[in-house]
């Protein structure tokens, strides 16, 4: 039973880092680049839910979608102002954009709510349920957290393969110029890919802190990293790999932490994503893209 319970844990957490992996992978797939600001979006939409229902009595499910809508807007304004005037630089130019706005939403929430860390009260009404006489009990945030990333999972797949936005995504993808020659939008389609990331980051900030139950402005640093290792352990660019990725990943830590060493588990975790770039390096679901020179 214990070896059960560290496993339905360790899924729960998985289903936290896939959420945010997925957020990663749609922007890597569409944009070919790393939104490293992606984890401190977390942290924006938890202080947002956190406010409205400790300091604004909202009921949480409004908290949510106001939380999503904002953290929406974060993400098209990030992309607008932060990566579209670097949309022909190099990858370099990028990933130290990415860095400078995540240090910039870390300090901002810094100055705003300031650097104590704030008790999250989880927004999540389900009783938990007990199993085997009581021997073994499932949080109501471990159920709900493992059901929305299943769900989401799912959505993103129909999405992607059958709307026309979805489409139009998978031809950004493949070729920006060609797309664009079809007629297709493609400053509009990668914003729309930073928004649909960013309002997953918000429910996956809500989920998270209703489960470790503590924010702070750095809350969203180390999930961001692991669910990033996530999204490549799977093959990044692939919505599949992403949450088979943060599964596994979330499985590994938290076995880590119960049978060799809490200290250690974050170090085996990054220990298996090199061995598994070694043997596999484009992940578990990547694919080769062969490119001609």
């Amino acid at each position: 039973m214990e070896f059960l319970s560290y496993l339905i844990n360790g899924i729960s957490l998985g289903s936290v880092y896939a959420i945010i992996a997925l957020g990663y992978t749609m922007v890597y797939g569409i944009a070919k680049m790393l939104n490293f600001a992606h984890g401190d979006v977390i942290m924006v939409g938890s202080y947002i839910v956190f406010i409205a229902v400790n300091q604004m009595g909202m009921p949480p499910l409004l908290a949510i979608i106001i939380s999503m809508a904002l953290c929406t807007l974060l993400g098209i304004v990030i992309e607008r102002f932060a990566y579209k005037p670097l949309r022909n630089a190099s990858s370099l130019a990028v990933l130290i954009t990415a860095i400078g706005v995540s240090y910039l939403l870390q300090n901002l929430a810094l100055l705003i709510w300031g650097a104590d860390p704030k008790s999250f009260t989880s927004v999540v009404g389900l009783a938990p349920v007990q199993l085997a006489g009581g021997r073994l009990v499932i949080s109501g945030e471990t159920i709900v957290t493992i059901v929305v990333s299943a769900v989401i999972m799912a959505g993103l797949i129909f999405f992607v393969n059958n709307t026309k936005m979805g489409r139009a995504m998978l031809a950004v993808s493949e070729d920006k110029g060609a797309a664009q020659l079809m007629g297709i939008n493609v400053n509009a389609t990668i914003a729309m890919t930073f928004a649909i990331g960013s309002a997953l980051a918000a429910v996956a900030g809500v989920l998270l802190c209703s489960a470790y139950p503590t924010l702070q402005p750095t809350t969203g640093a180390m999930p961001g990293i692991k669910a990033f290792t996530a999204a490549v352990f799977g093959g990044i660019g692939s919505i599949p790999g992403a949450f088979v990725g943060g599964i596994l990943l979330g499985v590994i830590e938290i076995m880590s932490k119960a049978y060799i060493s809490t200290q250690l588990a974050d170090a085996i975790v990054f220990a298996v994503l090199i061995i598994v770039l070694l043997v596999r390096p484009t992940g578990l679901l990547g694919k080769k893209i062969s490119e001609k020179v």
